[in-house]
């Protein structure tokens, strides 16, 4: 996904090798760079808090990480510090001790969280809501941002809940709906699926220009929206003078 995401080029081409000349110089330049960046990736199974917690001290140590992310957080474990306890003791001690990692590195962490099936099964709309979390409270008391991804496509839902009943095809919320320093909010995106990313919405304007644009961009792997907007390190993450978020 971060190739495809990085090139611009279909998930499916890159799995199936169905690429054109052009294509397969554009996946060599950028592989290169991706191997020259400054990027960590772990995938031991059932990893521990603890491991993760040495893990990430010496990465900070040697390599100077500014960030952590969690993908994701109920596929960890709390060693063996909770022997005969429930499952959602367990979250609860991975969450605070992600909090006190962020506090001891002086990083952001992002932990991923999967939702319960309270959502699928529950009438209306099916925007997420922070008792969505699944299998512990600990991880909206922990956090100081909780935000959600909804897109109502995925549940068969063709427009969205407000006054203009604009078409959900192809879009996103990115909802804050938790901000300990800040305001909460709702923004749309665009989900380009055979890319398997989000992007600004306004770069494709009416709700028509979008999805001929979308229709464009799904055909050709070469589209680029007009704007290559990115925030800035204190836009993303803050200045030094706020506390580090998890």
């Amino acid at each position: 996904r971060l190739i495809s995401s990085e090139t611009g080029l279909s998930s499916e081409k890159l799995r199936t090798g169905k690429l054109e000349k052009h294509e397969w110089e554009q996946l060599n330049v950028k592989v290169k760079g991706l191997e020259k960046a400054p990027l960590y990736i772990d995938d031991t199974p059932s990893l521990s808090i603890f491991d993760l917690r040495a893990k990430a001290r010496r990465l900070a140590s040697q390599h100077g990480i500014k960030l952590i992310i969690i993908d994701y957080l109920q596929l960890m474990t709390a060693g063996g510090s909770q022997k005969g306890g429930n499952r959602e003791q367990e979250i609860s001690t991975i969450s605070r001790n992600l909090k006190a990692l962020a506090k001891e590195l002086n990083v952001p962490v992002i932990a991923l969280s999967q939702l319960s099936r309270a959502v699928e099964t529950r009438g209306g709309s099916k925007r997420p809501i922070l008792s969505d979390l699944r299998e512990s409270g600990a991880i909206e008391q922990d956090a100081d941002i909780v935000s959600f991804i909804y897109r109502p496509e995925y549940y068969k839902i063709e427009e969205w809940d407000d006054e203009e009943r604009s078409p959900t095809e192809g879009q996103a919320e990115f909802i804050v709906a938790k901000h300990r320093n800040g305001g909460l909010d709702n923004i749309r995106l665009k989900f380009l699926g055979h890319l398997g990313k989000f992007d600004n919405l306004d770069d494709f304007g009416t709700p028509f220009e979008f999805h001929s644009k979308m229709n464009a961009a799904a055909n050709d792997d070469t589209f680029k929206p007009e704007t290559d907007y990115r925030a800035s390190a204190d836009e993303a993450f803050g200045t030094e003078d706020n506390d580090v978020p998890f």
